[in-house]
This record gives C-alpha cells, sequence and structure tokens, in this order.
C-alpha cells in the first residue's frame, strides 16, 4: 500500500461538480521508500478525491492540454521533476 501526498494541483471544473486535476504526487511506501509522478484523478464536489485504482477518465485532448497549460503557468510542470 502506498500514501499519497499531493505536492502541486491545478484543476478543470467548478465547485459544485466534480473537478478533473492533475497533480505532481509523492507515493509513500510501507516500507518508507517513496517515488513521486504526475496522476490524474478526479476531485468530487465535496472536496474528496476518487479513488479508481489509479486511473481517471479525460474526457477529451483539449482539457489534458488546458490541464498541463494550467500546471506550466503554476510554474510546477516539469520542474516539479528536479524538486
Amino acid at each position: 500500500m502506498a500514501q499519497v501526498e499531493v505536492i502541486h494541483e491545478v484543476s478543470k471544473g467548478d465547485d459544485d461538480n466534480w473537478k478533473l486535476c492533475f497533480q505532481w504526487v509523492r507515493y509513500v511506501y510501507d516500507d518508507e521508500s517513496n517515488e513521486t509522478g504526475y496522476r490524474f484523478i478526479w476531485r468530487r464536489s465535496n472536496n474528496t478525491l476518487q479513488a479508481a485504482r489509479g486511473q481517471a477518465r479525460i474526457p477529451n485532448a483539449s482539457i489534458l492540454f488546458e490541464l498541463l497549460g494550467l500546471a506550466a503557468q503554476d510554474g510546477w510542470l516539469i520542474s516539479a521533476e528536479s524538486e
């Protein structure tokens, strides 16, 4: 099992509905080892994350590129890899 620490996040959607999130995260495993990486995940309107065993449906390429652009504007896309 792993605990997930969200380091950076951008999202597409509004607070009253589900939002698709793009995140830079750290996976911390039971043996205390860890890995970092990007993930897409859905956030419910109550602000909780939908666990889906690593899968998040991305509705279309436009949303994919928009989330990547938001992460770049936020200053952490790619640069997070060297943190």
